[in-house]
């Protein structure tokens, strides 16, 4: 019978025996059990109280005031002087309109108030005016009367003709229509050379054409298109050197930054403890780093829903009550140290635990 191979022969003289598992002590198994909804509650309870005293809403955007920018009188462009992304002040210079059609405008309003000036040199040496024509209209009567009463003389003595009595009458009549004719000349010329209340000491032709001048002069100065406020230039691609700018039809979009804030829409359920005046904290998703303070200036008038175009119309069967937001706006107190863009949006926390600050 062969030997067994030792090495894998049972080896049962050197074997050592297992190590009896360890016992969990009931006291510690309880303590876990404890331990872990406990820290679940006191996260839980840290948590809420965080919460507490601030409301905060991520459907919030930034907003600046724009203004569209549109040349008052027709023309070709000939000069632009900004391109997007450029900062002006107010009152800098966007761009030009070809002025030589509006500065023939204004010779001829200057050649209107020369030929004004001229009728009334005209009208005030009138011959009406001097009152010669009265005078000689005058004698005409005295004369016409006095040959009537020698004729009349005449004929009650028989010495005259009915013929040459009606011819005598005539003429006193002509006479004295003749005078009248001679004052309705003289007012016409004074009532051309009067005027009127609305423009005193100046005759209403000069005025007319005073007024023609100055509308040309507008349109003159309305050529060179100015910035209206300070701020950045968008939408300028519009503006072409040659192209033909059409009056009240915007060629390119202001963007006013000292007028930037941050309208936060939040839910209506969290408006009960909010007021003008109270802390607010604005973040933005384009720069994580960016904290800026700032005030709640107004809480709108309205929820979202009600300013929009076509409002919800909530009378039918199938109705589910939906929580409305509120526009909210933030005025800014510092603008920081980025560029801020209209439209960016923001994560607005509103303090309402804090008493309201001026």
């Amino acid at each position: 019978m062969a030997e067994a191979d030792p090495a894998t022969a049972p080896d049962t003289g050197s074997a050592t025996p297992l190590a009896p598992a360890r016992k969990v002590r009931p006291w510690k198994r309880w303590a876990l059990m404890l331990i872990v909804p406990l820290a679940l509650i006191v996260g839980a309870l840290a948590y809420w109280q965080s919460l507490g005293g601030k409301v905060s809403t991520d459907n919030a955007y930034l907003k600046q005031d724009m203004v569209a920018v549109s040349a008052e009188v027709g023309g070709r462009i000939v000069a632009v002087m900004v391109h997007d992304g450029s900062q002006v002040a107010a009152g800098d210079l966007l761009f030009r309109i070809d002025p030589e059609p509006f500065q023939l405008q204004l010779a001829e309003a200057n050649a209107a108030i020369a030929e004004a000036q001229a009728n009334v040199i005209a009208l005030s040496n009138d011959a009406s005016l001097t009152g010669t024509d009265i005078i000689a209209a005058r004698k005409d009567v005295a004369f016409a009367e006095a040959r009537f009463d020698r004729v009349q003389a005449l004929r009650g003595k028989g010495f005259s003709t009915k013929a040459d009595y009606e011819a005598a009458e005539q003429a006193v009549e002509q006479a004295r229509a003749a005078v009248s004719q001679a004052v309705a000349r003289e007012r016409e010329a004074r009532a051309r050379l009067a005027t009127g209340s609305a423009v005193p000491g100046v005759n209403p032709q000069v005025a007319a054409a005073q007024a023609r001048r100055a509308n040309a002069e507008l349109a003159l100065r309305r050529t060179e298109v100015r910035a209206p406020a300070a701020g950045r230039i968008a939408q300028a691609d519009r503006l072409q050197i040659g192209q033909q700018a059409v009056p009240n039809l915007p060629v390119l979009t202001l963007v006013r930054e000292d007028s930037t804030y941050v309208e936060a829409n939040f839910k209506e359920t969290d408006l009960a403890g909010m007021r003008v005046g109270q802390r607010a904290e604005i973040r933005f998703d384009a720069y994580p780093d960016l904290v800026l303070e700032g005030r709640v200036a107004s809480i709108g008038a309205g929820t979202g829903s009600e300013f929009s175009v076509l409002p919800a119309q909530n009378a039918t069967g199938n109705w589910v009550k939906v929580t409305q937001r509120v526009p909210v706006r933030i005025a800014l107190a510092d603008a920081g140290q980025r560029q801020l863009i209209a439209g960016l949006s923001s994560e607005v926390t509103v303090f309402t635990a804090e008493d309201k600050r001026d």
